[in-house]
């Protein structure tokens, strides 16, 4: 018994190994599926979009007849209208003569800070005022010189503003809307102010370009190129249309490039493959 023992463990050895059952089979190591993670499509998860705009008087909506804030709720119309987006909450921080050291400071402040830190997106005008204060304080001798000279400290500010959403929020998308010109019709006789403008809004280009969360929207064109009239009674101002036409031309880049960017959601579904 003892002698064919070892004899009956190399038996069944030897017909297992040429057995075409595959019963050996069974020991080799499992061969499980490796998950690939795919994105959530962005209208999967239809989400609410946090805005806090702040500014001068185009984001407070000096020229509106509604009284609503300008373009906003233009924008908010059409970012509704959205795929995956369900709702917007816009908070509206524009103050009428704001510059840009006023908005650093008011960036600052308490009612600001905690819808900065929450905000998907935060919409900018800034800058109009800034050159105003170039021509009040120099009417007796306006020189573009003068305005190149400012538009350095323009630059200045612009990052400094920037750089303190960054901090509160580096998850944020910043825009920031252009400048365009209303002096033709105060100053039709100073033909740079065009350049001026155009000069300023390329250092505002410049200083956005740094950051890759950061857009520029450009509404020069808009005015100066329409053959209506877009400005309210004051001639400084957008009027209603001008605001819808603000408001479209935001839309346009929010489609284009923000809400892209915005959707990469930590989101994922998993598939197997086999």
């Amino acid at each position: 018994m003892y002698k064919f023992f070892p004899l009956l463990i190399l038996s069944v050895l030897f017909l297992g190994s040429c057995s075409g059952t595959g019963e050996w089979e069974l020991h080799h190591a499992k061969q499980t599926a490796v998950p690939v993670y795919e994105p959530v499509p962005a209208d999967f998860i239809p989400r609410t979009l946090t805005v806090l705009s702040a500014g001068d008087s185009l984001t407070q909506g000096v020229g509106d007849s509604t009284g609503k804030g300008g373009y906003l709720p233009y924008l908010e119309t059409l970012l509704e209208n959205e795929k995956g987006i369900k709702d917007v909450d816009f908070y509206n921080f524009g103050v009428k003569g704001n510059r840009t050291t006023q908005l650093l400071k008011r960036l600052k402040a308490p009612e600001i800070k905690p819808v900065l830190k929450k905000a998907d997106l935060v919409i900018l005008t800034i800058g109009g005022n800034d050159i105003m204060k170039v021509v009040r304080d120099n009417l007796s001798n306006l020189e573009y010189s003068i305005f190149m000279d400012e538009k350095e400290n323009y630059r200045k500010h612009l990052i400094q503003i920037i750089e303190t959403i960054v901090k509160e929020n580096p998850n944020a998308s910043i825009v920031l809307v252009g400048l365009y010109n209303p002096f033709s019709k105060w100053f039709s006789d100073i033909e740079e102010f065009d350049q001026i403008v155009s000069e300023w809004n390329q250092a505002g280009q410049s200083v956005i370009s740094q950051y890759p969360n950061a857009y520029f929207v450009s509404i020069e064109d808009i005015f100066l190129n329409s053959s209506e009239n877009l400005l309210f009674t004051d001639n400084f101002h957008p009027n209603d249309k001008g605001y819808e036409l603000i408001a479209q031309r935001l839309n346009e880049t929010m489609e284009e490039r923000v809400l892209p960017d915005l959707d990469r959601k930590p989101y994922m579904v998993s598939t197997e493959e086999n």
